[in-house]
């Protein structure tokens, strides 16, 4: 079985800001990491998945933040023909000064 060797933590960013989550796996076949939101992979113009040089991890990166769309759990997966393991984190939004 895979095994974190990070796990994302919670964050709280601002509206319009950035926020990232970091990922790493170890196990034998190398895992694959994929983040979801709310079960889904995560796709959008605003998230990027940074992989390691190593492809042992990948960092989750959210910008510019939305107060609602963006507030959720995401989750890190790291599969192999082993089996699966999953973590999560929170972020919180807040709104900017206007």
């Amino acid at each position: 079985m895979p095994s974190f060797i990070k796990s994302p933590d919670d964050q709280t960013g601002i509206s319009g800001g950035v926020a990232s989550f970091v990922c790493q796996a170890v196990g034998e076949p190398k895992p694959r990491i994929t983040w979801m939101k709310k079960g889904k992979k995560v796709s959008s113009q605003r998230f990027e998945v940074i992989e390691f040089d190593d492809g042992s991890g990948s960092v989750l990166r959210i910008q510019p933040l939305r107060t609602h769309r963006d507030e959720a759990i995401y989750e890190c997966t790291a599969a192999n023909s082993m089996g699966e393991i999953n973590t999560s984190a929170k972020l919180t939004v807040l709104e900017g000064k206007s």
